[in-house]
């Protein structure tokens, strides 16, 4: 069986963390993205994003980012560099952009412009803070979103500063927020015979993420804060806790889940207890049953208790980003891919999270800078005499 996505094109002016990361899905999923880079800059930022590199332009940061798709250099401010590129939105089914928000309108990469070239042409535009608004010319990063959308008041310990997530998560969702909402209108599009803007920004899938936290406040007046050991504003046990040798985290967020947690840890007269045996007086007593969990957990190691309650309880080991990826669950279900690299003669990365009954993932790297010139080139009818009259013209 082909991959889903095969057979659809995307172009995409993309560059750095969030654009990038969602078009990598598209490319996992079978699409053929196009990635424009300006020769001029070097091509996409993160090419230089290190610490560490495969090779020059090669960054694990970009790599990260862009394995399966093509790169074409390509000026998009010569005139000759944007006739070049409506002849690849004549044979496109999306274009992609994560620019400022004020960029799109001004470089002609918006539905306005483009349905005079391709009227079936989706436009996906992933900004900081939208393509409207007082700032929409604001440049922005997911770390700022985090702050003003209220993440660091919600995350770390109580007595604590304020703290972030350990990962770029408004610029990964976002990025999948972006793929998902520019599939929508390639399905519309092959229905109706007309393309759209899609838009998406980084400010608004961090708002959007508060969810039920967000209802919360909306309709009780309820700010949740940070609670101790990362636990759930509502629900306990779901909180992490101390074993011999370290932590673990356990979520009895169903009741069922409490009695058999409590039978398994040797404490059964727990499930009917009048202040444990329900959500209300664990969670009104939850400082009191952190210390007696703490107590009853920390007499056997870690791995001794994911041992006895894995597949019974919802639970976890602590680990560290090297034990997660070298952890032999992971191993077993091939979430490390090992592709091909033209230096290094393998690298190692993590895994699409998509899987394909039937069909093979693609195992692939982030190309080249401009190592689909040609191939793009020639594909849309290009002779010598032409590619070489871009090349004067500083258009690839």
């Amino acid at each position: 069986m082909k991959l889903p996505l095969e057979g659809i094109r995307i172009v995409a002016v993309e560059q750095y963390g969030a654009g990038p990361f969602g078009t990598q899905h598209l490319a996992d999923l079978g699409a053929e993205v196009i990635k424009i880079e300006n020769p001029r800059e070097g091509g996409d930022v993160g090419r230089a994003v290190g610490p560490y590199f495969f090779g020059p332009g090669d960054s694990h940061f970009h790599q990260s980012f862009n394995r399966n798709k093509k790169s074409l250099t390509l000026d998009l401010k010569v005139p000759e560099g944007m006739a070049l590129f409506h002849d690849l939105v004549r044979s496109a089914d999306a274009t992609f952009d994560n620019l400022r928000g004020d960029l799109p309108a001004r470089l002609g990469l918006t539905y306005e412009t483009l349905q005079a070239v391709n009227p079936k042409i989706v436009c996906a535009h992933l900004s900081a803070y939208g393509r409207t608004g007082e700032r929409a010319a604001w440049p922005g990063y997911d770390y700022l979103m985090q702050a003003e959308a209220g993440y660091l008041s919600l995350t770390g310990e109580p007595d604590g500063p304020p703290a972030r997530m350990g990962l770029s998560i408004i610029d990964m969702m976002t990025g999948t927020t972006a793929a998902l909402g520019l599939l929508a209108g390639i399905v519309d599009a092959q229905r109706s015979g007309q393309g759209r803007d899609i838009d998406v920004s980084l400010y608004d899938v961090a708002m959007n993420n508060l969810s039920y936290v967000g209802a919360w406040y909306l309709n009780e007046g309820k700010v949740v804060g940070r609670a101790p050991r990362s636990a759930h504003p509502s629900l306990t046990p779901s909180q992490l806790y101390r074993t011999q040798d370290g932590w673990m985290f356990v979520m009895c967020n169903k009741e069922k889940f409490w009695r058999v947690f409590v039978g398994v840890i040797g404490r059964p007269e727990w499930a009917d207890d009048p202040e444990y045996g329900n959500y209300k007086g664990r969670l009104e007593h939850r400082e009191r049953l952190t210390r007696d969990l703490d107590e009853v957990l920390g007499q056997a190691p870690t791995a001794n208790w994911i041992e006895r309650l894995a597949g019974k309880v919802p639970v976890s080991p602590v680990y560290d980003v090297a034990q997660a990826l070298e952890s032999p669950f992971a191993q077993a279900e091939g979430r490390i891919m090992t592709a091909p690299h033209p230096l290094r003669g393998s690298i190692r990365t993590v895994a699409s999270p998509f899987r394909c009954a039937g069909t093979e993932e693609r195992i692939g790297i982030a190309p080249a800078l401009g190592e689909h010139n040609e191939e793009l080139l020639r594909g849309l009818g290009y002779d010598d005499a032409r590619i070489a009259a871009l090349g004067a013209a500083g258009a690839i």
